[in-house]
């Protein structure tokens, strides 16, 4: 039951991405509507088939307060597809604080990008213009939907219209 099911609140906004065996016992338990199926795929047991989940409805509104991604050294290489913002190397990377701390530079997604230690060794205690380096792209704070988004690997077209893609 490999794969991942767009689990949609009571008003059709995005709220997260679960695994297939989570939407079925959630439909199962009635507690979702189906609103998205794949063509031809069936959850089967002895005595009950289901149509494969694509995207479900939450059928009791979730009240979930403003969705903000949290900082952490993993979601910043998440936003950074896991590769250094200055050499566009995949491998040994670590964070790296374009204005670096000890000139006042603070933990936020503005601040922070994912290095490899070459780079960031290089880079030291400078900020990228002093050291003549510079970054592929400036860093920025994702939104919730495009880290449901990046989650689910390739996302299907039928997600689309219910992640503003399409």
């Amino acid at each position: 039951m490999n794969g991942h099911v767009l689990v949609l609140n009571q008003d059709y906004s995005a709220l997260t991405v679960c695994s297939v065996q989570r939407a079925v016992v959630l439909m199962h338990l009635q507690k979702v509507h189906l609103v998205e199926s794949a063509d031809d795929r069936y959850v089967r047991s002895p005595s009950v088939e289901l149509p494969w989940p694509s995207i479900v409805r939450l059928k009791q509104y979730a009240n979930v307060p403003y969705k903000r991604v949290m900082l952490s050294r993993k979601n910043v290489l998440k936003r950074d597809r896991n590769t250094c913002q200055y050499c566009g190397a995949q491998s040994n990377l670590t964070i790296d604080h374009v204005v670096p701390k000890s000139r006042g530079g603070r933990d936020t997604w503005e601040n922070l990008v994912a290095a490899c230690v070459t780079c960031n060794n290089q880079k030291g205690d400078s900020t990228p213009e002093e050291a003549d380096m510079e970054l592929a792209r400036q860093p920025f704070r994702p939104s919730y939907v495009m880290f449901l988004r990046d989650f689910a690997g390739e996302i299907e077209d039928t997600w689309k219209p219910y992640l503003f893609l399409s």
